[in-house]
């Protein structure tokens, strides 16, 4: 399996429907395949050998298209660069995997003197626009007047993809993924029963992240019309969603809740959407019922994996999230196994655990990753005999079905009792006054650890520690209620909207 199989395939079937939207910018099939190979051409006439890694900073746009195809079409590996990284976690991901060219938008030109002294090793920083920073070529000048080359057709179990995970615990890690794994990743997605995309995707979530990478694979691979906006914005989604009447979005549930909060949100025509698909962290039940009844002509697909499964293990169906669903608690769950993987929880002896008791994710498919880029020892700590170990604690029931409890490392530890802040965190997410809100474990001279809120109150709300206990009493065991409380105006949040707790965690334990 190859990743420009897709582009093959559609300038086949319809070389001049439209492929990509970019602001006035629209792109046929026909003329991606034409700029992927002439990317392709540039990149060869820098040096780029198949294998070789060439990075892209950049914010989302047609161009993001462009390097995707045209890096694989010349047989190399792509690094995608977090656009939120500072200058030097940037230069270290492309010394860390040695990248040989880095293609920068102006947006982040004035990153560029600092990632040169840091990455001494760069052959070329090229632009995809007009350059503002001396010595860095211009589009005009490497790309535009390239020749076009023959797909290199690098396949199977070759390398395609770097992708640098979060590093909110340390240095990031190069997650190493195959063609034939992103590849059967989509392909998974496209076979559950109505979760193929329609006919217009719009990318507003990152590009750089592996859910969003993925939602825009998912379009080419289903050839559906890729829509960019260059940055997620609520108010800008509406728009495009009227504008180009959007069939399919992804974005996580952060985002999903700041688009039904907007109070513009009714003056927008939402009814062409027929698919939303959400992931990268979980979803909390309130915050779906009001997806649901906001988009009642939409169906929901939830996505569960990480970047190291390329990144899908689980899909919960667009046929979970109806009211029978909600009321047998299915639709909490993070799905079953997709058509080419196994998924099983492992308790701590190694065994697999019985139905409905919790322990750690484990999944074992080709669409693994190959392992972490020049780190072996932290590859064969979750590589195990064939089977990838995902620090999720989760539990399956009867049917199959996989619910996500907590990460292993935001699990909590009070008394001798163990309490997964994600059960917390759904009950409180249905109090009236709570916006936003994490729960984390904080040290406790009696208990060991005490499970602590972190809470956005919304406008005028008034809450305090006695209130947010009782609206959980009803709800959880004494030793899993809150208690102490932080009340802050807002949680940090990663580039795609993930709380970060380790960040909470240090703030609130060094106070």
């Amino acid at each position: 399996m190859y990743l420009t199989q897709c582009l093959h395939r559609m300038v086949q079937r319809t070389p001049d429907a439209i492929a990509l939207v970019d602001g006035d910018e629209r792109l046929s099939w026909a003329e991606l395949r034409d700029r992927a190979a002439r990317f392709a051409g540039a990149i060869r006439a820098l040096g780029v050998e198949p294998g070789d890694r060439v990075a892209l900073l950049a914010r989302n746009g047609n161009h993001y298209a462009e390097y995707l195809l045209g890096t694989f079409w010349a047989g190399g590996v792509i690094n995608p660069v977090n656009t939120r990284w500072s200058s030097a976690e940037i230069a270290f991901s492309l010394v860390d995997c040695e990248t040989s060219v880095l293609i920068v938008d102006p947006f982040f030109d004035a990153l560029i003197p600092d990632i040169r002294t840091a990455a001494p090793h760069l052959r070329y920083i090229v632009s995809i626009g007009a350059s503002t920073v001396d010595g860095v070529a211009g589009r005009e000048a490497w790309l535009d007047a390239a020749d076009a080359v023959p797909d290199a057709l690098r396949r199977g179990a070759d390398l395609a993809a770097i992708i640098y995970t979060g590093g909110t615990t340390g240095k990031p890690k190069g997650v190493m993924l195959s063609h034939s794994g992103i590849a059967f990743s989509q392909l998974a997605t496209l076979s559950l029963p109505g979760a193929t995309p329609g006919t217009v995707f719009l990318h507003s979530a990152p590009l750089f992240h592996i859910g969003g990478l993925a939602g825009l694979f998912l379009a080419l691979f289903a050839g559906a019309a890729c829509v960019f906006l260059p940055v997620f914005d609520p108010l800008q989604v509406l728009d495009a969603i009227e504008t180009h009447k959007v069939t399919d979005l992804f974005l996580v549930p952060t985002m999903l809740r700041m688009l039904v909060d907007h109070p513009r949100f009714a003056d927008f025509d939402t009814g062409s959407v027929c698919l939303i698909r959400y992931g990268a962290s979980t979803i909390d039940q309130a915050l779906l019922a009001r997806l649901v009844a906001a988009f009642p002509q939409t169906s929901f697909c939830q996505a569960y994996g990480m970047t190291e499964l390329s990144p899908t293990c689980c899909l919960l169906a667009p046929a979970d999230h109806g009211p029978e669903a909600f009321a047998n608690g299915r639709a909490r769950s993070a799905g079953r196994a997709t058509a080419i993987c196994e998924v099983r929880i492992v308790a701590p002896d190694g065994s697999e655990a019985p139905r409905g008791v919790s322990g750690e994710v484990a999944v074992r498919g080709p669409n693994v990753m190959l392992g972490y880029w020049g780190r072996p020892e932290e590859t064969a700590a979750v590589l195990r005999d064939g089977w990838m170990h995902t620090g999720d604690v989760g539990r399956m029931d009867a049917d199959g079905y996989v619910t996500i409890v907590d990460r292993l490392k935001d699990m909590i530890v009070t008394g001798g009792e163990n309490v997964y802040s994600a059960e917390v965190e759904t009950v409180l997410s249905t109090h009236p006054g709570i916006a936003a809100l994490a729960i984390i474990g904080l040290p406790d001279a009696n208990w060991g650890e005490r499970v602590h809120a972190v809470v956005v109150p919304k406008p005028d709300a008034e809450l305090d520690l006695a209130g947010i206990q009782d609206h959980c009493r009803a709800s959880l065991a004494g030793y899993k209620l809150p208690r102490s409380l932080s009340l802050v105006d807002e949680l940090p949040l990663s580039g795609v909207g993930k709380i970060l707790k380790t960040e909470l965690r240090d703030r609130f334990r060094a106070a």
